[in-house]
């Protein structure tokens, strides 16, 4: 859904105002091509520049042009499908200007809605650099947040996997692993800012700052460990599934293979008797007497019990 709202920190409480002041915070979702026009001439920021986090390819990197510097970083979002949560990464552009912040995302985000409601401690809209500290910080925590219940997911198919090797849930480990690889690469690039914005001087920090922007490494570090370490354990995990699986396909093949054999014993026999030689020196025995099928059958039974045995105990078969 398209959305332009503007918001403002007005006695110490965040508020929703309808025109851009200084000092305001215009937060841009799914804006519509009027609205980035719009901002565009009433900002000043490029229109390019505006539009480039609606591009969900658009790399992490920070841009300082003369009158404004942009910040583009990934963060996650989760998009429920067929029943269950599927995540993805999606671009946050962070454009500040002199007068005010601008914040482009092409959807409504979960991870800026406490900036809305007011729910930050210690958040203002005309403290700029501390608010991208904050974006950036919260960022890194919903990273976090997502990551765990990644990794209790990949424990519930854990367990399911033990009784069932059905298809589904090894493609559903597979889809939690490529979320995985896609929030490294997210996470490794948004290190990549944050190293910048350490060492960029137009942006304005405020005393506490620093220790925010040490907190906001730290996380981001952590999410990318913990990243990584589900990742491995995940593809290694599946790889032992696959591995169990074949391995259940192979003793399947086993006891077909044995039981091929064991009923061929007694279908040779059977042809055998069944293709009426005459009497004589190369006669078949038994076929002169009344008990002769009895015979035949049990000699059959005795034959293929034995062959059967042989081949459970054979190494061939093991």
């Amino acid at each position: 859904m398209a959305m332009m709202r503007v918001f403002s920190t007005m006695n110490g409480q965040i508020e929703q105002i309808g025109k851009a002041s200084k000092g305001s915070w215009i937060c841009l979702s799914a804006p519509t091509d009027v609205e980035l026009a719009n901002v565009s001439q009433t900002t000043g920021i490029d229109l390019a520049d505006l539009r480039a986090p609606l591009d969900d390819e658009e790399r992490s990197r920070v841009d300082v042009e003369d009158e404004y510097t942009m910040v583009i970083v990934d963060i996650p979002r989760a998009e429920e499908r067929d029943g269950r949560d599927y995540y993805e990464t999606i671009p946050l552009s962070i454009i500040v200007t002199e007068d005010l912040i601008v914040t482009v995302c092409m959807q409504d985000t979960v991870l800026l809605h406490p900036f809305m409601e007011g729910t930050i401690r210690g958040f203002n809209t005309f403290m700029k650099s501390r608010f991208i500290l904050q974006i950036l910080y919260r960022n890194a925590t919903l990273y976090l947040r997502y990551l765990r219940i990644i990794d209790r997911e990949s424990d519930r198919l854990e367990l399911k996997l033990r009784h069932s090797m059905q298809n589904r849930e090894i493609l559903m480990l597979l889809e939690l692993n490529k979320t995985l690889v896609y929030f490294a690469t997210s996470l490794k690039s948004n290190e990549i800012v944050l190293e910048k914005l350490t060492g960029l001087e137009r942006i304005k920090r405020y005393p506490d700052d620093e220790d925010l922007l040490g907190d906001v490494i730290t996380e981001n570090k952590q999410a990318i460990e913990m990243a990584n370490i589900y990742s491995s354990v995940l593809s290694n995990m599946t790889d032992a599934f696959a591995s169990i699986v074949s391995n259940n396909v192979n003793n399947v093949m086993r006891i077909f293979t044995i039981i091929s054999i064991s009923l061929s014993v007694p279908t040779l026999i059977f042809s055998m008797y069944g293709m009426n030689f005459n009497q004589g020196m190369f006669g078949m025995p038994f076929t002169d007497k009344p008990w002769g099928f009895a015979v035949v059958v049990i000699l059959s039974g005795m034959v293929t019990a034995l062959v059967t045995w042989f081949l459970t105990r054979s190494r061939m078969f093991k």
